[in-house]
């Protein structure tokens, strides 16, 4: 048996149900074989054994009270993947369905991504089954606090910087981040994505959106194509997929689509992205109010978008919500590119079926790294004790996600496989992370 799969087979022996963790190594680790054969020195200083086990998980209980004085007790989790080129980083996720298993597969994947970003971030993700939905605001606070009560203990600017990640939005971090303060009467960039009156970053709310598409169009350039003029289909309606929707239309496409788990709209004419900001930024609503707005637009209950005819698909909505069948229907349409706004949105064999059929296709953790890469500058900012412009950002934003696109093309190229994005972003983000732990020594 190989190095790759004697690794991918002990890891799903040894993590038995944490089906999406299995999912992500069995993506990953097959594409580095190529760069494994090259250097022997990996396999000998067990760089793979290594990478497939966190430095180390928190999992720990988190008791609240509600309105009505009732105790609540949700399931908190932080996974500290790896430090090798810099303190953890990564999102925090409020979802009923959260999981360990699915916060290690997020925390395994920012490790890549965030080496892609050329910046000084580890990996590490967390989160808890905890579910802001419905919750009045003070409810969310008081979870929140009792939350950060006990992650607080592991974090610091230079050891874990978490960020959002869904159901973790602007309400959220400041609620955990003025317990951050509280408990330890320190103000220091311990999470971003705060706000911008107290060391939160510009452009940070657009980041991922306006990243994925900023990856978008370097790769379509590069193939001698162009989003103007193109149909989009995006699904998801949170702030990725808002964003992701008003970058393209910048660059002179129409989306057509954006959805939520209720089912999805379409619509003919280009979404009216004012409407869907009002319905889930300000209203909190749901999708299908956008035909109060829009009475011609189509609302399809409990279906996902990918049977819409489109030229690009950007999934933006949650993982595996893309399957081997939608990729098929995609390609049958005459999609040609494909580029992921959320973590892990398309399943293995949905990968596979672009690759075979020659779409151009961007995986998350080179095309939604806009998110993370913002939230480094944010990190940057607050330790010089300073704040740029949303064009300083947007510029320094735009040059990462080019490098990133360079970065995923060049490995592809230089290691035989040229196109592929997907084996050029794995191998690209983990030379970076393996040499450095062949430095650091068995640590």
């Amino acid at each position: 048996m190989s190095y790759v799969n004697r690794i991918i087979a002990n890891t799903i022996e040894k993590t038995p149900g944490e089906f999406e963790f299995h999912q992500a190594v069995t993506e990953v680790l097959p594409t580095l074989k190529v760069v494994l054969d090259k250097n022997p020195r990996f396999e000998a200083a067990g760089i793979l054994e290594r990478l497939v086990v966190p430095e180390r998980c928190f999992v720990f209980r988190v008791p609240w009270l509600d309105d009505d004085g009732k105790t609540r007790v949700n399931v908190g989790y932080r996974v500290q993947f790896n430090s090798a080129i810099g303190p953890y980083k990564g999102g925090l996720r409020f979802h009923p369905k959260v999981s360990l298993g699915e916060i290690k597969f997020l925390g395994f994947e920012q490790t890549f991504k965030n080496s892609l970003t050329s910046l000084p971030l580890g990996g590490g993700k967390g989160g808890a089954d905890f579910d802001p939905k419905g919750k009045s605001d003070n409810e969310v606070m008081k979870f929140c606090q009792s939350f950060m009560t006990e992650l607080g203990k592991y974090l610091g600017a230079t050891i874990d910087v978490p960020a959002g990640d869904i159901g973790v939005g602007a309400r959220e971090i400041g609620y955990m981040y003025g317990q951050y303060k509280r408990i330890n009467d320190t103000f220091e960039g311990v999470l971003t994505g705060k706000g911008l009156t107290y060391g939160g970053s510009l452009g940070r709310t657009e980041a991922t959106g306006y990243g994925l598409l900023y990856f978008v169009n370097e790769m379509l350039q590069r193939a001698g194509k162009s989003l103007e003029g193109q149909i989009v289909t995006i699904s998801g309606s949170g702030n990725v997929s808002i964003f992701a929707c008003e970058k393209a239309r910048e660059y002179g496409a129409k989306v057509v689509t954006m959805s939520d788990s209720g089912g999805f709209i379409y619509d003919a004419d280009g979404i009216d992205l004012d409407a869907v900001k009002e319905i889930k930024l300000v209203k909190r609503g749901r999708i299908k109010d956008y035909l109060q707005y829009r009475p011609n637009a189509q609302y399809t209950e409990g279906k996902r978008v990918w049977g819409v005819p489109c030229h690009i698909a950007l999934p933006c909505a949650t993982q595996n919500e893309l399957d081997e069948n939608d990729a098929k229907e995609l390609v049958k349409n005459g999609c040609y590119a494909v580029a992921e706004g959320a973590n892990m949105p398309s399943s293995n064999e949905a990968i596979e079926v672009f690759l075979a059929n020659g779409v151009l296709f961007g995986p998350a953790k080179a095309a939604n790294a806009g998110g993370v890469a913002t939230s480094g500058l944010e990190m940057t900012q607050n330790a010089m004790h300073t704040s740029w412009t949303r064009d300083e950002v947007d510029k320094q934003l735009h040059r990462i996600m080019v490098n990133i696109y360079a970065q995923a093309a060049g490995a592809a190229e230089e290691y035989g496989a040229k196109g592929n994005f997907v084996a050029g972003a794995n191998i690209a983000g983990f030379l970076k992370v393996a040499n450095a732990m062949l430095e650091q020594g068995v640590v």
